[in-house]
């Protein structure tokens, strides 16, 4: 490509697709299109491949969904070689798996990397979007795929003097590359949502100290990770076509489903015993595989959540603390459920502690540390656990336009008018991997459905010879009336998350928005697959 210095003043670089993002979904969409005959370039933002297993290096990075079930299904092959360390890997083994698949396919040949996108716009008499790095690079492709993620867009807390800080200072999605010395180092941790509640856990076995200001507790459960046995790592590889399969099955593509009892139809001892039996079991069966009315039913929630309360108190022994630690403001379930490893345990320790700041506010970071309304915290070492601008955040920090000017984040500051949650009207040719109102749950098991069906309407536009595509105004109200609809009947559509938009920390970002399709893959995969055996009737071509 052209260097920096003259890249203004010469053609962009063309080629048939560009793709933003080198993770999970980049790096698959990539090979897929490579199937097509594609001249592809793919813009990565960081040094290398992983995408969310790159940035997310903080202490106690792991899944949360069973590693066996996580991988890439697409290569019988990959299968076989690859040895997963642990039912739920860590961050480590999880980065070098897909270094490994970048590898084993030489997907690097078509990536760009440190190469942040500024910008993307859409030439609209000659069919073609121009993508601009930050670099101030540029290059052209009729077909632009974005494959961002859900949960790339960090967010730093909206306090007064955050830059004066003289210590070590960091978000846990920018954790430095090189070891963070915590050994007797006074610590503090501003956040307790998922990623918090697995660095915690670490953090806390070297700092001398360790302050936690929590302004919202969540619900959490045990992971119960373990390491794979020889004899369990034979018996996973001959097993895979059941995996998957049993995946398909599920309404979130986990390997668990939900119960059909009600909580409510049951007697109290059958009720507490089932679910003595999901909490000493690994995974999400909890939170998915639960029965049927706790996450619709108020009085059905009120039960779990009372149970999750119980098992808070019998394992912090400070009643005090406890209730702290006990969520007021959602039910159990209706925010995405971080697993723990120990976590409440932490707080038993002597060089723990926990900072409500709904009775302590923060006023604002000193050089020292944190200001409180009541104290000043002194720190060598901050940490930003403060979460994401989920779904639409990775894409309102770019300027994506569409013809005459019409800005994606203009669009979306509502909600988002998307097809399928792959194309947002008025968009021609921009297809998304994980965009607002496509399912999830297991992200891989979602990310290859999407790159497939992604992958068919490309190969349906080369076959016809259709240059531009983009959905019919029909179709994507009639989808998003879907998408409330879907929504409306669960107790988590009114409960402030990254999952309905929220963060306190983004302006525009305090009301929910419903972002997902919650009515379940099996369900989505049934009518994107209608779509297509339909031939596309949904969508204009050109």
């Amino acid at each position: 490509m052209a260097s920096t210095s003259s890249a203004t003043a010469q053609a962009p670089d063309t080629f048939d697709a560009i793709v933003i993002g080198g993770g999970i979904s980049g790096m698959y969409q990539l090979y897929r299109l490579r199937e097509l005959g594609m001249k592809v370039r793919v813009f990565e933002a960081g040094s290398d491949v992983g995408g969310t297993w790159y940035w997310n290096r903080y202490p106690g990075a792991r899944f949360d969904s069973e590693s066996w079930s996580y991988g890439y299904s697409f290569s019988k092959e990959l299968l076989e070689e690859w040895e997963w360390t642990e039912h739920f890997s860590p961050q480590p083994d999880t980065l070098r798996y897909l270094n490994y698949v970048a590898d084993k396919f030489d997907l690097r040949r078509e990536m760009r990397f440190n190469s942040r996108v500024k910008a993307a716009h859409f030439d609209d008499a000659e069919t073609l979007w121009t993508v601009t790095l930050e670099s101030g690079e540029q290059a052209s492709a009729p077909i632009l795929i974005t494959g961002l993620g859900p949960l790339s867009a960090h967010t730093l807390p909206n306090i007064a003097g955050r830059e004066s800080f003289a210590g070590h200072a960091f978000h846990t999605a920018r954790w430095p590359r090189e070891p963070v010395d915590l050994k007797g180092k006074r610590v503090g941790v501003i956040g307790t949502g998922a990623t918090a509640i697995q660095a915690i856990t670490e953090i806390a076995k070297d700092a001398g100290t360790l302050h936690v200001f929590q302004r919202t507790p969540n619900w959490a459960a045990p992971l119960h990770n373990r390491k794979i046995t020889p004899e369990e790592q034979v018996e996973i590889k001959a097993n895979y076509d059941e995996i998957f399969a049993r995946c398909r099955e599920t309404a979130t593509c986990f390997i668990h489903n939900t119960d059909p009892r009600n909580a409510l139809d049951l007697p109290a001892e059958e009720r507490e015993a089932f679910w003595d039996k999901l909490y000493s079991e690994p995974g999400f069966g909890i939170w998915v595989g639960n029965f049927k009315d706790v996450l619709i039913n108020e009085d059905a929630n009120q039960l779990a959540s009372d149970y999750m309360a119980k098992k808070i108190r019998e394992r912090v022994h400070d009643p005090a603390v406890a209730d702290k630690l006990i969520p007021k403001n959602h039910g159990f379930g209706t925010r995405r459920l971080p697993l723990e490893s120990g976590y409440y345990e932490v707080y038993n320790q002597p060089n723990v502690h926990l900072v409500d700041i709904n009775e302590e506010p923060i006023e604002r970071i000193t050089p020292a540390g944190v200001q409180t309304t009541a104290a000043e915290y002194a720190f060598d070492i901050l940490i930003y656990a403060t979460g994401f601008d989920g779904v639409t955040g990775p894409y309102d920090r770019m300027d994506i336009q569409g013809p005459d000017g019409r800005r994606l984040k203009d669009d979306w500051i509502g909600l988002p008018q998307t097809m399928l949650g792959v194309q947002n009207e008025g968009f021609p040719n921009l297809f998304m991997i994980l965009g607002p109102h496509t399912a999830r749950g297991n992200i891989p098991r979602n990310i290859e459905e999407l790159v497939d069906w992604v992958t068919g309407i490309l190969k349906f536009m080369q076959e016809n010879g259709h240059t531009r595509c983009e959905p019919k105004h029909e179709a994507v109200a009639d989808w998003v009336t879907r998408v409330e609809e879907a929504s409306a009947m669960l107790l988590s559509a009114d409960v402030n998350s990254w999952q309905t938009g929220v963060n306190q920390n983004v302006e525009g970002r305090q009301t929910p928005r419903v972002l997902g399709y919650n009515g379940g893959t099996v369900r989505y995969r049934r009518i994107s697959d209608a779509i297509a055996e339909g031939g596309y009737k949904e969508f204009l071509f050109e």
